[in-house]
């Protein structure tokens, strides 16, 4: 593959964070290529909120928290940069509103109803207007309507199979290893 193939290569961005106990907060994002092949991982080191950030920030802490300080510096120190940010957390759907390309949140499982008039099972999603990149639907920022077209005409180099939920473990598997590593130091 050329450097130029390599270079206008559709890339994915998987972040996601884990709280540690007694640590805090730690971060993680993967970004692959469009068959889930790792580019670049990065990860921060565990940030516990002091107990005045628990007070001042209340129930938005974990927001703020992962939202805006843990993604945001992934998303700023990370060489190559993904097109598209895909995340588990809905806190993390805030990013969104910091930096230049789409986020999206990975919806939870859609529930599957029996309709009345035959025996076919349909799938009715959970929230409004889904997107489905490989075999998973995300949600993205109600504020950036326009990231909608980006999504679908970029999804579409995604293979249909693709479980996007995947790489969201290898994430959360390679920060708690990392954090391991970093205590037995």
């Amino acid at each position: 593959m050329s450097a130029t193939e390599k270079k206008d290569q559709f890339r994915l961005g998987f972040l996601t964070a884990v709280e540690v106990p007694e640590q805090g907060y730690v971060g993680g994002l993967l970004i692959t290529n469009r068959h889930g092949r790792p580019l670049e991982f990065q990860c921060t080191a565990p940030l516990k909120p002091n107990r005045t950030q628990e007070i001042l920030y209340g129930t938005t802490l974990g927001s703020y928290v992962v939202g805006e300080v843990i993604a945001r510096t992934l998303i700023e120190k990370v060489g190559v940069k993904p097109h598209l940010i895909l995340t588990e957390l809905a806190e993390i759907l805030e990013l969104r509103n910091h930096v230049s390309m789409p986020v999206g949140f990975l919806e939870p499982d859609r529930v599957i109803v029996a309709e009345t008039t035959s025996n076919t099972l349909t799938e009715q999603p959970t929230t409004e207007a889904p997107l489905k990149i490989g075999r998973q639907w995300f949600r993205l920022h109600a504020a950036h309507t326009d990231d909608r077209a980006d999504v679908e005409n970029h999804s579409t180099q995604i293979p249909k199979d693709a479980d996007m939920r995947e790489p969201f473990e290898r994430v959360r598997e390679a920060l708690l290893e990392t954090v391991k590593n970093g205590v037995a130091r």
